[in-house]
């Protein structure tokens, strides 16, 4: 009688003892967030907000380590929980888990895109091996997957409601690839293999940048011919900020060496600019990353093997849209001798006028924009310059705000002045709601180019949206290197440019209509999330964004007819260089990750597989492999980035439901399915079943090749 009571006693007291425990976790978890703001819960309005006037990089490294230190805590936690595996006590506990680590990623981040320094890539590199370690602890925790697996396997026979079983198979689907199932010993390596390749990835990011910033094109006056003023006089300011006064900087980003390309009258400065950018990571000195590229495809290829996977390609591939290497080949494949055939047209057209002008030159890779844009002028008497003068970076803005209001139903307010922390003085905030004045989150803009910022455009989320444990509004971001214009002086862009700026937009869409309760099913399907942003570029050529936001930036009136005629007459001109540079990277990529790495060296490798593919000797791939970050400095495009052509299959198709439709692109009845199908759902939804409800069919390839002005398959 007295061990029973005792035991009803020891019962009784559990309870109570596991739920001092979790007080005392929670109240330690307060105690270490407090004492570094990179750590602590975001505060002041719109549901708290990044603290980015307090950071101070000294805060950085503790800041990583105790929010991996208290993340690790949470998961063994879960893992030995002794009550039966739960979706509750295990998929939403882990859910849970690790928001102060997350808020500490925000700001690193931020230190690695946006405002880099020589101290902070220092701690980068230090970091990125103990996160991996971290990362290989939780993916390869037996008793966590055994939870994960007992729950994945429970639900097999009694299915859970349809968001939690998308997010169980997401887990478990990540876990098992990332090794879970190994032995001991394959794990052991796998993580050490994992240790290995994030020092390369930070090595080979670091070494791009270096290049960026030490390779830059000083011109004096005399040596601008054919550059429009508008570069002229940001090339004036880039050298005046770099203590050359008087001199004209060309920088080594696409933003700067594009527009050159295209006008400058200096044929060997071209050369000169066009061989400093595309020789990034590929100079033979300390910053040269053909050694780091042949690592890491042998170290991919001996973490697959590991598992049993004949390539990396096939293993990355297995939860994408396009789920073989084969599927993604004959997609890139049905579309590049099309393109190929497009660009003999291009370059001949090039050639005539070279002849005709007496240049006595062959077209060479930096002759190609430059006599593309004479034909552009002589086949369609459209002058990209004279577009530019109708793209000003603050009335395109507005022309984003426009479509997210008449497709989406989304209303963009700046934020008063010095209310939301900012990182640097270029970054402006707006506040996002909806039709009914609902709160929706933030939009953060940093648009233009400086040193320590990495090239290119990008969007990234600061909060995402959930419904789990209370709302979450979204903190979204958009980051751009648009060069700055001269004091006083509206921000001239190409039209290239503008649809890159509608297309990262998209993204930031994709994050701010979310509805989605788990964390999770914010995750992307690589080859999918291109589509949304790629379909928003369409918005900036329909006739209401260019009536009421192209208008001239001396006059302030509208773009005429005309020009807007010639503009869509031009819609597939130069689509054989846009196809075959784009592809040509894509196909570089996934041979890459479908060959035996074995003595591989990149430089050869990239120099015979073009070869083999028929690349044009007047291109070159988009993406050089030595500076191919989307593929080298992390696994997210590794094998993914034909998704942007996968993606524009989508887009296409997708384009002509609303062409088709009565109200065009601002049809409300397609609109309103396209938000609920295709970016509400974020992954909560299997992609092809969302798009089968979007469209009601599959989409095929025809809608893509009627874009490019190329035939279409019969």
């Amino acid at each position: 009688m007295r061990m029973l009571a005792l035991v009803a006693v020891m019962g009784a007291s559990e309870p109570l003892m596991a739920q001092t425990q979790n007080q005392t976790q929670k109240e330690m978890q307060k105690t270490a967030t407090d004492q570094n703001v990179l750590l602590a819960e975001f505060q002041g309005p719109y549901g708290g907000v990044p603290a980015f006037d307090q950071m101070e990089l000294d805060k950085l490294k503790p800041a990583l380590e105790k929010g991996m230190e208290l993340h690790l805590q949470e998961i063994e936690k879960i893992a030995n929980n002794p009550e039966e595996p739960t979706f509750e006590n295990t998929i939403e506990e882990m859910e849970r888990a690790g928001k102060p680590l997350q808020r500490a990623f925000v700001y690193y981040g931020i230190w690695s895109s946006n405002v880099s320094t020589p101290e902070f890539r220092a701690i980068q590199a230090e970091m990125s091996p103990k996160i991996s370690a971290y990362s290989s602890k939780i993916s390869q925790n037996e008793k966590l997957f055994d939870r994960i697996k007992t729950v994945f396997e429970n639900s097999r026979d009694n299915p859970l409601p349809a968001d939690q079983q998308r997010v169980v198979d997401l887990i478990y689907t990540n876990f098992a690839m990332e090794g879970a199932e190994l032995d001991a010993d394959a794990k052991k390596r796998y993580a050490e293999i994992n240790m290995e390749l994030s020092k390369l990835y930070t090595k080979f990011s670091s070494n791009v940048l270096a290049d960026e910033e030490n390779y830059v094109v000083f011109l004096e006056e005399d040596q601008i011919g054919g550059l429009p003023n508008s570069l002229v006089r940001a090339a004036a300011k880039a050298a005046e900020d770099r203590g050359q006064k008087g001199k004209y900087a060309i920088t080594n980003t696409r933003s700067s060496m594009d527009p050159f390309l295209t006008y400058s009258d200096e044929r060997e400065l071209r050369e000169k600019v066009w061989r400093n950018y595309y020789s990034r990571g590929d100079n033979q000195d300390e910053y040269d990353n053909n050694d780091i590229i042949a690592e890491i495809l042998k170290l991919r290829q001996e973490r697959v093997a590991l598992m049993g996977y004949d390539n990396y390609a096939e293993w990355r591939l297995q939860d994408r849209m396009a789920k073989t290497p084969e599927a993604a080949m004959d997609l890139m494949m049905a579309v590049w001798p099309a393109a190929l055939a497009r660009v003999e047209e291009e370059v001949a057209d090039m050639q005539a006028i070279a002849d005709r002008e007496g240049a006595g030159i062959t077209i060479e890779p930096w002759d190609y924009r430059y006599y593309a844009e004479k034909v552009r002028k002589e086949k369609y008497d459209l002058d990209s310059d004279e577009v530019k003068q109708y793209l000003q970076l603050d009335n395109l803005t507005d022309a984003l705000f426009y479509t997210a209001r008449e497709v989406f139903g989304f209303e963009f307010e700046p934020v008063p002045e010095g209310s939301v922390p900012v990182f640097h003085e270029d970054v402006k905030v707006w506040e996002v709601s909806n039709k009914d004045g609902e709160h929706i989150g933030l939009w953060y803009l940093d648009p233009f180019a400086r040193q320590g910022k990495r090239s290119g455009a990008w969007a990234t989320t600061y909060r995402s949206h959930t419904t789990f444990d209370g709302k979450k509004t979204v903190l979204s971001s958009n980051n751009s290197n648009f060069v700055k214009a001269a004091p006083g002086e509206p921000v001239l862009i190409s039209w290239d440019d503008a649809k890159t700026f509608f297309h990262e937009f998209g993204h930031a869409l994709h994050f701010l209509a979310a509805d989605v309760k788990y964390p999770t099913l914010n995750s992307g399907v690589r080859d999918y999330t291109e589509f949304q942003s790629q379909l928003l570029e369409r918005w900036l050529s329909t006739d209401e964004v260019i009536e009421r936001f192209l208008v001239h930036q001396e006059t302030g009136e509208s773009m005429p007819q005309e020009l807007v005629e010639k503009i869509k007459n031009a819609a597939t001109f130069n689509q054989g260089f846009a196809t075959t540079e784009f592809l040509g990277s894509a196909l570089m990529d996934m041979k890459y990750h479908t060959t035996d790495p074995e003595g591989i060296d990149p430089r050869e490798f990239e120099k015979e597989t073009l070869k083999e593919l028929g690349m044009p000797d007047q291109i070159v791939m988009r993406h050089r492999s030595p500076h191919f970050g989307h593929v080298f400095s992390s696994e997210g495009y590794a094998t993914a980035y034909y998704g942007y052509l996968w993606a524009d299959v989508l887009t296409s198709d997708a384009a002509e439901a609303f062409s088709e439709s009565p109200g065009g692109f601002y049809d409300k009845d397609v609109a309103a399915k396209l938000v609920q199908f295709l970016f509400a759902p974020r992954n909560a939804m299997d992609p092809a079943e969302a798009y089968r409800k979007f469209r009601g069919r599959d989409a095929t390839i025809d809608a893509l090749m009627r874009d490019r002005g190329f035939p279409v398959p019969q």
